[in-house]
């Protein structure tokens, strides 16, 4: 069956034309975010929905979307996107974070220009037909110094462009390494030294806990008398009121806002401020921004859903389309031994050990430990995929912790994965070898080597002769093909496995005929994915 994708916003006739170039089936429907109901009722049909700020995915519209595999977002805010409800749904969320970066940036420096200069005062004055010129005092930027909140992409970008103009730049960011300040031209500083030092500050930081309010009342005295403040990032940076009664009493000269705490802002309370710059939350809002994210979203959306490469998203961790070419029977092994796991026990899970062995351990673990839980997990809720695994076993208070180690055995990678409840541990380890095929090498530290089929049995016993025997026997006799079988023990006499791949799933009375031998501490069939 086709894929297909259902554009539910205005997005360029180009991008959509990348779908169709690509082998992707796409519905262009640029007005349909609006209408909740008819969006609701045809959300069923489609692999994928691309949008911008109009069409809003909330839980209830989630419901409804039984094939939905990704949302796009043609932008960098995802605000009118349910990330966690997505995530539990199984749907992975992108954005464009980089396509506009430049656009936004540029909008930052044009209003410092605005306030340094008071260049819309000044226009509306000139167009009036008065001549103010002494009105109008500017300042200049250069050896200005000016404060960054937020150094990343966007923020980096503020830098160079502020380094060019000769501005001394001083930059706060936690994430911020002392090497990229170096390469930025800018010196890092904590919080409070940025507040005091800055004669321009602008933000670009992501609204968080931790940073809603960081131009808060108490930061804003700490700022230099005569400080001029951007925002062209989020609104809830700054407290507005706090903001307004700065400015009143002269010791914030001037602001400059792209962004308020509620939008549309219809109203505000820094509104019609004389020295208040305001527009309508035009930082990306340029030909070339709203061209990029829309290409860009077009491509990631068809990557995902045609190689499952994943880039910029919110809730799974990227994976490029080369390392998605490599890692795929890494991701399929790390499946199966989380479904072996998952499968063996009934016990509430208290953690998930994971060990990565050789080059394996250079891989993407972030994308391979998904894989891993959603295995476990999908023994009893099949439900879980990659993208809601990690959210379900939180939920379950399940501890998930990840080790790596060089090459120590004979295999060039392995990975072993340990589930610990309150009465046991149990462990598997597997590898893959050159043919990409994913095999079973170690069970409960018994050495084997086994090839995953999609219906497998698995049994202990004492190690005693006449096992082979019996199990043959018996799978003759009820019409079950073995297509491979594999035996491993721990000792002559001590523990011992078999692990059967089988042609055909067993009735359970083939394990009921099995067990009442009396020669098996446990029978149990299993099953896999191996598509």
């Amino acid at each position: 069956m086709a894929l297909r994708v259902l554009v539910s916003d205005e997005l360029s006739e180009t991008a959509v034309q990348i779908f169709r170039d690509r082998g992707v089936e796409v519905d262009y429907m640029p007005k349909l975010g609006k209408d909740k109901e008819k969006l609701a009722e045809i959300i069923g049909q489609y692999d994928g929905l691309a949008i911008r700020s109009a069409t809003k995915v909330t839980e209830k519209l989630l419901e409804n979307a039984t094939n939905l595999k990704v949302v796009g977002r043609a932008g960098i805010g995802v605000d009118n996107v349910d990330i966690p409800a997505a995530s539990k749904k199984g749907v992975i969320v992108m954005n464009t974070p980089f396509g506009n970066s430049v656009t936004t940036a540029e909008h930052a420096i044009a209003m410092m220009f605005a306030i340094a200069r008071q260049l819309p005062e000044a226009s509306v004055s000139t167009h009036a037909g008065k001549w103010e010129k002494s009105k109008f005092m500017g300042v200049e930027l250069f050896n200005k110094t000016l404060g960054v909140i937020g150094a990343g992409n966007i923020g980096g970008i503020v830098c160079d462009r502020a380094v060019g103009l000769r501005m001394k730049v001083v930059a706060y960011d936690p994430f911020l390494s002392e090497e990229r300040a170096k390469q930025l031209g800018v010196t890092k500083v904590e919080l409070d030294e940025l507040l005091a030092r800055a004669d321009f500050i602008t933000l670009h930081v992501p609204l968080t806990d931790k940073t809603r309010n960081i131009l808060s009342r108490e930061n804003l005295a700490k700022t230099k008398k005569g400080v001029r403040i951007i925002n062209c990032a989020r609104g809830g940076l700054i407290d507005e009121v706090a903001l307004k009664d700065a400015l009143d009493s002269g010791h914030v000269a001037g602001a400059a806002l792209d962004v308020f705490e509620v939008e549309p802002a219809t109203e505000n309370v820094l509104f019609n401020h004389p020295n208040v710059v305001v527009t309508p939350h035009l930082g990306a809002s340029t030909t070339e921004a709203q061209e990029n994210v829309a290409l860009q979203v077009a491509e990631q959306m068809s990557d995902y859903l045609l190689t499952g490469a994943v880039q910029n998203a919110l809730n799974m961790p990227n994976v490029t389309a080369e390392q998605a070419a490599v890692m795929g029977p890494w991701i399929k092994l790390a499946g199966h031994l989380g479904a072996f796991i998952g499968q063996m026990t009934d016990e509430p899970i208290k953690a998930i050990n994971i060990l990565y062995d050789g080059r394996v351990a250079d891989m993407n673990l972030a994308a391979l430990n998904q894989s891993v839980i959603a295995g476990v997990l999908k023994a009893h809720n099949p439900d879980v995929n990659l993208v809601s695994a990690p959210i379900v076993a939180k939920d379950k208070g399940i501890q998930v912790s990840t080790t790596k180690q060089d090459k120590t055995g004979a295999f060039d990678a392995y990975i072993k994965v340990t589930m610990v409840t309150d009465k046991r541990e149990r462990s598997v380890a597997g590898t893959c070898f050159a043919d990409g095929k994913p095999r079973f090498i170690q069970i409960k530290g018994i050495n084997i080597d086994a090839e995953v089929g999609a219906h497998m049995l698995y049994t202990t016993n004492e190690d005693v002769p006449g096992i082979i025997g019996l199990l043959g026997m018996t799978m003759g006799k009820n019409g079950v093909n073995i297509a491979n079988f594999t035996l491993g023990r721990s000792g002559v006499g001590q523990d011992a496995i078999a692990l059967l791949y089988l042609d055909q799933a067993i009735d359970p009375k083939v394990v009921e005929t099995l067990e009442s031998t009396g020669m098996f501490q446990q029978v149990k069939p299993l099953q896999f994915d191996v598509v």
